[in-house]
């Protein structure tokens, strides 16, 4: 399994400790930047990260900023990408068990380290499990393909 990550500066402090997390587990990591904690702009960490995974380059993303949800935004701007703004373990579950996504958001100014690396954790030991879930998750798909050309 390879993970695209990346974070703006609001997410720079807690970002090492999933990647350091991840990488005991065993599984690639392509860390995008930033790089410190300078103020910089979350749609350019956003875009590079969901470019690999929509590419396939990378299986998943996970996204850190200050609350999750301008990385989301940017995230599901980008044709094949289906991300979700998670800031609870249940989210983190269901988010893969029902939608099938491929990249996830999480706000460092709204969860602590260990509970991001914890979502990060059930996100991608997760399963979808298709049946009923793959039939909605195709609409999506359509309504995408219908407005991203």
């Amino acid at each position: 399994m390879k993970v695209a990550l990346g974070c703006d500066h609001g997410g720079f402090d807690v970002i090492s400790n999933v990647v350091k997390y991840l990488e005991t587990k065993g599984i690639d990591c392509d860390y995008v930047g930033t790089f410190s904690n300078d103020s910089c702009d979350y749609p350019d960490f956003a875009k590079l990260v969901c470019e690999k995974v929509a590419s396939n380059e990378a299986d998943y993303g996970i996204l850190i900023c200050g609350t999750g949800i301008g990385m989301s935004i940017v995230a599901n701007k980008i044709k094949g990408i289906r991300c979700a703004h998670v800031n609870d373990a249940f989210s983190a579950e269901f988010t893969r068990r029902h939608n099938d996504t491929n990249v996830i958001a999480l706000g460092a100014r709204i969860a602590t380290a260990s509970e991001i690396v914890n979502y990060v954790d059930i996100f991608l030991n997760t399963e979808f499990e298709g049946g009923r879930h793959a039939n909605r998750v195709n609409k999506i798909t359509e309504i995408e393909n219908k407005y991203f050309k």
